[in-house]
């Protein structure tokens, strides 16, 4: 008996629509044309940021100068490695989902200067190399390094700074009241010693807080930001039941005499005011009425006038919440944290850059344009 062919075979014409399934020399370069005329961030990203200005950095902290041979597996190079943990930063990827993007997307590839033959690294490669990065508490570096390099080229005008945080939540731990109360006291590492594996699945450093009746557990990045160029000068990471206004300190440098510090009301009060006097640092604290003492319209009208600075904070965490799908990560315990929430910020400050570049949204100092 002959079966009838179905109308969905390959085989079957296809009267009437666009051909499919050719494949031509220049399938690739014809893609990234494509991606290139529809606006592809990492392209845009590479013709304005050299990434080999890492590179020194990475080899003397991360590569084993002590080998006695040079036996046994070549590791992946360091800039590639550190381009991965951007990506994963950027795209909120895990290990296992960076690896397969890597082998699927064009884009990845090129940005990471990979072709067809090459091997990609696996989840297991990349989950080691950000060990190391964490061990070595390389992300405060690799910030510092390009925040100098965005000082050299004079994007960091100085002329006035923002302060504020954000949560960064982690998985909600289902502990018992009294394992609680022991994390709470600093004993968390002594728990669980009896169940190994659990430990390990453990985050005893995140804590619990509450904000506008809501609750978060996790942690906080506490960050300083150039109130004219929007990058981010320096952060801190706590876990998220230390104050707003308690992260201001560590974030304060001798440069910042003289310029206006911008920040909401969590930062008002006493204590605040004496800190920025004793520094010279000028206070724009936006002020909050309490009951029985409104705002009076002169104190609205600064606020109002306030706000219009410190609201340019905002946008940097909207892009890291909007572009980059926000602060949420599933690594456990602050010094992993730490990691991620730097190579947050230093993802935000490339991109940030790049579309300064990109816009000549900022007039450099000499009249040149950015």
């Amino acid at each position: 008996m002959q079966i009838a062919q179905s109308p969905s075979s390959p085989d079957s014409p296809k009267p009437g629509y666009k051909p499919a399934g050719i494949t031509g020399w220049f399938d690739t370069d014809l893609t990234l044309a494509k991606l290139s005329g529809l606006g592809n961030p990492l392209e845009q990203l590479g013709r304005v940021v050299d990434f080999e200005m890492f590179r020194p950095l990475l080899e003397e902290k991360l590569l084993n100068r002590d080998k006695k041979s040079n036996a046994g597996c070549k590791p992946y190079d360091v800039v590639l490695m550190f381009k991965i943990l951007l990506l994963k930063r950027f795209y909120h990827l895990g290990d296992d989902r960076a690896e397969y993007q890597i082998n699927d997307r064009v884009s990845f590839k090129e940005f990471l200067g990979l072709s067809s033959g090459d091997r990609v690294p696996d989840a297991r490669t990349i989950w080691l190399f950000q060990e190391n990065v964490v061990k070595t508490h390389l992300e405060e570096a690799l910030f510092g390094l390009f925040n100098r390099h965005l000082d050299g080229l004079g994007l960091f005008f100085n002329e006035g700074k923002i302060v504020d945080a954000s949560f960064v939540e982690v998985p909600r731990q289902r502990n018992t009241r009294e394992e609680n109360e022991k994390i709470k006291a600093g004993g968390g590492a002594g728990l669980w010693g009896d169940r190994p594996r659990k430990q390990r699945l453990k985050d005893v450093d995140a804590r619990w807080t509450k904000k506008n009746n809501q609750t978060f557990y996790g942690y906080k990045d506490h960050a300083k930001i150039d109130a004219k160029s929007k990058l981010i000068r320096s952060y801190a990471v706590t876990h998220a039941a230390v104050h707003d206004s308690c992260g201001l300190e560590p974030l304060l440098e001798a440069s910042d005499k003289g310029q206006d510090l911008y920040a909401d009301s969590a930062y008002a009060g006493a204590p605040i005011a004496e800190l920025l006097e004793k520094r010279g640092i000028p206070g724009k604290i936006i002020e909050r009425g309490v009951r029985g003492k409104p705002l009076d319209d002169a104190r609205k009208a600064e606020n109002h006038e306030k706000s219009k600075v410190r609201c340019r904070g905002e946008h940097v965490f909207g892009f890291i919440s909007n572009s980059m799908d926000g602060f949420y990560t599933r690594v456990i315990g602050l010094g992993r944290t730490r990691c991620v929430v730097g190579l947050v910020n230093l993802v935000y400050n490339l991109f940030r850059h790049e579309q300064i570049v990109r816009l000549k949204l900022l007039p450099l100092p000499g009249g040149a344009v950015s």
